[in-house]
């Protein structure tokens, strides 16, 4: 099966390198992505917007033959929501890494500073201590120098939907920061984090307790969970 894999904020599709690899030795197809004006000059990344790097995923889509997976994590669900959303026929599942789907007018975070026209990783400060579970200082010095800018109206800017038909296509939330009965629960009170995903049809969650970032903490596992899922889906 095709599986499209979205990075999140400063990352690229080499992030996906322990997933690609899996899913490959499983007889599946990855199509790992750099998001659109990830990692480009100010000039060249000022007028990129998520409704851009979705067109981007939803071209690539087009190209393949039959339904396939995409995932995403972090901001990349925000991008995976929008490819649901513009091609709802054609996704078989979309699976979130420690993210979720954007409501039509929300942002990822407008809060990240930008800094010569660009969205850098910012300091760790910026984090929560659950976001960096695991990321050990090795990890963290390597997630540094390995970092991509990111456009600010990716981060800023708002989600523009269109079809409700999204809400059909098939759910796995691999989450890595929040246990599901925390999420049930926010779900359940209507919380505006959830709101979006509470109106998802076919919802599973898949518990991966680590930060926000198990590509790097826990790639044999977080590899091992998105080969299973896809494996799921395509019966």
């Amino acid at each position: 099966m095709d599986v499209l894999l979205i990075p999140g904020f400063w990352l690229d599709a080499s992030s996906w390198a322990p997933v690609t690899a899996a899913l490959r030795a499983a007889g599946h197809r990855p199509h790992p992505v750099t998001p659109r004006g990830a990692g480009a000059p100010a000039a060249e990344a000022a007028g990129v917007t998520l409704a851009d790097q979705a067109a981007a995923v939803v071209e690539l889509l087009d190209g393949l033959e039959g339904p396939a997976v995409v995932v995403g994590h972090s901001g990349g669900g925000a991008v995976a929501h929008a490819v649901a959303d513009a091609r709802p026929d054609r996704v078989a599942r979309v699976v979130y890494v420690d993210s979720g789907p954007l409501a039509d007018g929300g942002v990822v975070n407008d809060g990240l500073p930008v800094v010569d026209g660009l969205v850098p990783l910012p300091d760790w400060s910026v984090f929560e201590e659950e976001e960096l579970t695991g990321l050990t200082d090795e990890l963290r010095a390597a997630f540094r120098e390995r970092a991509v800018t990111v456009p600010p109206l990716v981060a800023a800017g708002p989600q523009v939907l269109h079809d409700e038909r999204r809400y059909d296509v098939p759910v796995t939330l691999i989450s890595s920061t929040m246990p599901e009965p925390v999420l049930r629960g926010l779900m359940a009170q209507d919380h505006p984090y959830v709101r979006e995903l509470a109106r998802v049809r076919d919802l599973t969650v898949v518990e991966m307790p680590t930060g926000h970032w198990p590509q790097l903490s826990r790639p044999d596992d977080l590899a091992a969970a998105v080969v299973a899922t896809v494996a799921a889906t395509a019966g």
